[in-house]
């Protein structure tokens, strides 16, 4: 009888020992200094399985399927960074209590709302058509304090940590937080004292922008289209926003009959301010023009040195001298 309850004893010790073996061994491997499990919305056990077995880092597929659903395992949407050699236990309490990795997304120059959308579609979950969606929500934004047109005011160029499965709602609202982060005091008061909105300082940054590469003569541009701006019976007549409204990013010289456009965006036809950004302009260039110069030119073309810098004028025939030394320059060169 002692020697059955022994043997009994023996054979349940083995069994207790490879029952715990099998349940908490390693069961996830990758050869890759990181890994992160990306869950979609709505993902039962079996995607979740899925997901890691196509990967390539679950060992046993069937044991973490028996201890998922033996905890009653629900899978969290999200991004999880997991640890090499985790076993089943340590992956379950991980994804059904641990926190999400966050990710770095990189706000930059962008022309479109169309174009953001397909960047940040890249880094987090939702595509493109739903965050264009909110993008172009009339309701939404206005809660925001922002239309469709002017929503790309709210993206400062920057990199901001977020979670994968951030929706776009939420990414816009935080947007919005980090461009009102971003307008200091100081930054309020020079546009104050231009008499623009921070949103109007971004658009008109944004043809800035587009007019010169060079940061070192960004504030004397902007002190032109300034000028214009605040002239009765002015208009701004900006090239990069004509080229705005005819999506024609690749054209080399602007004709006068792409200045017949027919846009809002067309400064030639219309006074003011187009309705929004026509590119994100860089923080660079933002400041350059909320410090816009100071002076009384009202006309700029591009130096015929090829330098990318412009020639600057204050008077209509100046600007012609200028313009025909650019031209001829051209010419020679055979372009």
């Amino acid at each position: 009888m002692k020697h059955l309850l022994k043997v009994l004893l023996l054979a349940a010790l083995l069994i207790g020992g490879y029952l715990y073996y099998t349940y908490h061994k390693k069961n996830i491997e990758f050869s890759a200094a990181t890994y992160y499990l990306h869950i979609p919305q709505g993902a039962g056990i079996d995607k979740v399985a899925g997901i890691l077995e196509k990967d390539g880092v679950l060992l046993d597929k069937n044991t973490f399927l028996k201890q998922a659903y033996r905890k009653k395992f629900e899978p969290r949407n999200g991004r999880f960074e997991l640890q090499n050699g985790m076993s089943n236990p340590a992956l379950l309490k991980h994804l059904m209590t641990g926190k999400q990795a966050p990710l770095r997304v990189i706000i930059h120059h962008k022309r479109l709302m169309e174009e953001v959308a397909a960047h940040l579609a890249s880094f987090i979950e939702p595509d493109s058509a739903a965050l264009m969606q909110t993008f172009t929500d009339v309701s939404f934004l206005k809660q925001l304090g922002y239309t469709p047109d002017n929503i790309m005011a709210a993206f400062i160029p920057n990199t901001y940590e977020v979670f994968w499965n951030t929706s776009p709602e939420e990414l816009c609202k935080r947007m919005v937080s980090e461009s009102k982060r971003f307008w200091t005091e100081t930054r309020l008061a020079k546009a104050k004292k231009m008499d623009l909105t921070p949103t109007e300082v971004i658009i008109l940054a944004s043809i800035v922008a587009k007019e010169t590469n060079q940061d070192a003569e960004k504030d004397r541009i902007a002190g032109v289209y300034y000028n214009r701006l605040k002239t009765p019976g002015w208009k701004l007549q900006a090239d990069p926003t004509v080229v705005y409204a005819m999506r024609a990013w690749g054209i080399k010289r602007l004709l006068q009959k792409h200045t017949k456009t027919k846009s809002p965006y067309n400064t030639y036809m219309y006074e003011g301010l187009p309705p929004g950004p026509i590119a994100i302009p860089s923080i660079v260039t933002i400041d350059k023009t909320l410090d816009a110069e100071d002076h009384d030119y009202m006309y700029f073309c591009a130096k015929a040195d090829q330098s990318g810098y412009h020639a600057f004028a204050r008077t209509y025939e100046a600007h012609l001298i200028n313009a025909r030394r650019y031209h001829k320059a051209r010419r020679m060169r055979g372009e």
